[in-house]
């Protein structure tokens, strides 16, 4: 079987990038920002993009395109008979837990957006945005069919293919996900008080640094913003052709990741200090204080349409991401057919959204790890563990199993004046940096 490639170079930037933005950038990029203090921690993560995202995510990029292979076999086929490949595996058990889970908070989006777009929920209702999203998402069957839904936009746009489905979809979401937020930050910027939700968002208070807390926050929202660790850029990368150069494209895709974090943030700020709320308001900021925030506006049930779907198109370029790395696997080692694995792989993320799912509701006293729900718990076990270990691997295979030389010729930084500093991260500050988060979010230290 013929494999794929990209039909263009800024195919594959929009299709990586789209990757990289989803709902991390906007949901939980604008609470942690909140919960960190603001402008100081935006600073911290800026660097945090510099220092570990971009350099890892080139060389994540790197080993997929040198393979031309997916997430298993890219290791298999550069370290044969070396145990570098379980790296691999541990990447495909992520993408089934991480779109497990996704799924289901992006089928709440897409309830939102309908909703929104019916004008069900212009008007506050008569019990309260808390009251309405927590029977929403505790209810059986309602969160069920959109998170089923959203799976299905998912599956299709996979089995439609790398050119045809991936690349096209992410054409056009990119695109337009970057004009709805543009529309929504100078609609935002435009309300009375809304200063203030911009000074909080560039005006450091260097105070919140006193917290360590801060430090590892901003690492870990680079490493998790930017996709890496689970395989999504390295699968991407595979299918990119030799001519197509690394570092121009990595360094713009980490630019255009934070482009939309600070847009989102800008979309979300102004408007939460104009209406005088808490910027710490946690993960409900979105789906909860948002909309009593829209139903205040002028025109605000308009910007809850375009503010859901933005967050819709987001999660959805993030999902065949997450998808495209089991379905390259099985078709490479089972000789599927695009269309059989995209079926089967996407079947059983659904699966396991309908336990995340009602780990909401009627599985709620069911806590796989401590006090986790079943959501919870595979968040966590995804981004604090399997994440980082992946993330690592990736950066000691490029610094530590490959040579200098090679490394650079894997990555086309052979000729570049930064190449010694690239390698300088990669092989030693990258690994330390992944490891102290690893350690601090299992509260080792």
């Amino acid at each position: 079987m013929e494999r794929e490639n990209w039909a263009s170079k800024l195919g594959f930037m929009l299709a990586a990038m789209g990757s990289a933005v989803g709902l991390g950038n906007i949901w939980r990029f604008s609470y942690v920002v909140g919960e960190n203090g603001g402008g100081a921690f935006l600073i911290l993560y800026l660097a945090s993009v510099l220092v570990i995202g971009v350099p890892l995510l080139l060389a994540e990029v790197s080993i997929g395109r040198k393979a031309q292979s997916d997430v298993v076999g890219s290791f298999q086929k550069l370290a044969p008979g070396k145990p570098w490949f379980l790296a691999g595996f541990f990447g495909v058990v992520a993408s089934f837990l991480i779109l497990g889970f996704y799924s289901v908070v992006a089928g709440w989006s897409m309830y939102y957006f309908w909703n929104y777009l019916t004008g069900e929920l212009f008007a506050v209702p008569s019990e309260g945005y808390g009251f309405i999203f927590d029977s929403f998402i505790t209810s059986v069957y309602q969160p069920l069919f959109w998170h089923g839904l959203f799976m299905i936009f998912t599956i299709f746009i996979v089995l439609t293919g790398v050119k045809k489905g991936i690349e096209f979809a992410n054409k056009l979401f990119m695109p337009a996900l970057a004009i709805l937020l543009l529309l929504l930050a100078g609609y935002s910027l435009s309300l009375d008080g809304a200063m203030e939700g911009v000074r909080f968002l560039f005006q450091p208070d260097w105070s919140v640094l006193d917290d360590p807390s801060v430090y590892i926050a901003a690492l870990g929202q680079a490493f998790f913003s930017l996709s890496l660790g689970v395989g999504t850029m390295m699968t991407y990368g595979s299918y990119l052709s030799k001519q197509h150069r690394l570092p121009g494209a990595t360094v713009g895709i980490g630019i255009m990741d934070t482009f939309f974090a600070i847009i989102s943030g800008i979309v979300i700020f102004p408007a939460v200090f104009a209406f005088q709320i808490q910027p710490d308001s946690g993960p409900g900021l979105v789906f909860i204080i948002l909309p009593d925030i829209f139903a205040q506006m002028p025109f605000g049930g308009l910007v809850g349409i375009l503010f859901f779907l933005s967050l819709t198109l987001a999660a959805i370029s993030s999902s065949i991401s997450l998808l495209e790395v089991p379905v390259a696997y099985f078709i490479r080692v089972k000789k599927w057919s695009r269309k059989f694995a995209s079926i089967v792989t996407g079947s059983i993320m659904f699966a396991l959204g309908i336990a995340a799912s009602l780990g909401m509701g009627g599985l709620s006293h069911i806590t796989p790890i401590g006090d986790y729900n079943i959501m919870d718990s595979m968040d966590f076990v995804a981004s604090n563990i399997l994440l980082p270990f992946g993330g690592l691997a990736m950066a000691l295979f490029i610094g530590w199993h490959f040579t200098k030389q090679q490394a650079f010729e894997a990555t086309d930084l052979t000729n570049s004046a930064f190449r010694n500093i690239w390698y300088l991260l990669i092989r030693y500050i990258v690994p330390v940096l992944i490891i102290i988060i690893f350690l601090n979010t299992l509260e080792i230290i």
